[in-house]
């Protein structure tokens, strides 16, 4: 985790910006919320982890100096989603970033046979309908504004094959394929639509996924098969990604699949699979 280092106000890339991040007490949503309100953005924090996220919203608007707030929300659940929107607009007039950054691997068996219809639907529900109904409610404030910014967490099993459950690859090809339509739609109204898809990353989601790891032994494992080597990959290199997206720096870049990997799925056509 890296510390909040004074920025003068011309490197706050997201001055006067207001961010909601889906999955934000946690892993990547965490280390994104920190840097954008470093960047000098005013961010909602939308989780299921309660205490977690009411907890680091109060870290990070004290280190920060910017407003940070949490509001419960379970992104299966479409009143929840837009109830966060509208927290987010009743706070500070707009929204001008939705990272819908929420999602689950699913069990690991990737056998086909054993996968039940519950467990396909969960993935789903999570990775690609939160997502969608979190660019359905943040449109539906940014395209009166003509503007605004929608991000999605993907996967590097969105471009790589083998190893990850069915679910979770069908449900990371499909935000790619959500990105790019919605790119299309909504850059009629000035709203850019794109997604970050990145390789393994040291999160309590992955430490989990890996059988319980501590993150010393999740960042060891990264680094054995990492394509590009001595480099310790974290979290914050997705953020910095969703701050580019987020920024005016990206403001004619848009229906992207921004790759955070390291150049792995360069050489790695089976994720998990060709070392």
């Amino acid at each position: 985790m890296r510390g909040f280092s004074s920025l003068p106000s011309s490197a706050q890339r997201l001055q006067g910006k207001v961010a909601l991040i889906t999955g934000g007490a946690s892993g990547i949503g965490e280390s994104t919320a920190r840097l954008f309100a470093r960047h000098g953005a005013k961010v909602l924090i939308a989780d299921i982890q309660a205490e977690l996220g009411d907890s680091l919203s109060k870290q990070i608007s004290s280190e920060s100096g910017q407003q940070v707030s949490y509001v419960h929300c379970d992104v299966t659940k479409e009143s929840e989603v837009e109830n966060a929107v509208n927290k987010a607009v009743s706070l500070h007039g707009k929204l001008d970033i939705m990272f819908n950054n929420a999602g689950i691997t699913g069990k690991y068996d990737t056998s086909i046979s054993s996968f039940e219809a519950e467990e396909f639907k969960k993935v789903f529900d999570i990775n690609v309908y939160g997502g969608f109904l979190g660019a359905k409610h943040a449109a539906r404030v940014m395209i009166p504004e003509k503007k605004g910014s929608i991000l999605f967490t993907s996967s590097v099993a969105s471009v790589t094959y083998g190893g990850v459950p069915h679910p979770y690859s069908a449900s990371k090809h499909a935000i790619v394929g959500l990105t790019k339509n919605l790119a299309v739609e909504l850059g009629q109204h000035g709203i850019r639509v794109n997604c970050i898809s990145p390789s393994g990353m040291p999160t309590p989601l992955v430490a989990r996924t890996m059988g319980g790891l501590d993150m010393k032994q999740v960042q060891e494992a990264l680094l054995a098969v990492a394509n590009l080597k001595g480099v310790k990959v974290d979290c914050n290199d997705v953020a910095e990604a969703a701050l580019y997206l987020g920024s005016e720096d990206s403001k004619f870049v848009s229906g992207l699949n921004v790759v955070v990997d390291g150049g792995y799925s360069l050489r790695n056509a089976g994720y998990g699979i060709n070392k």
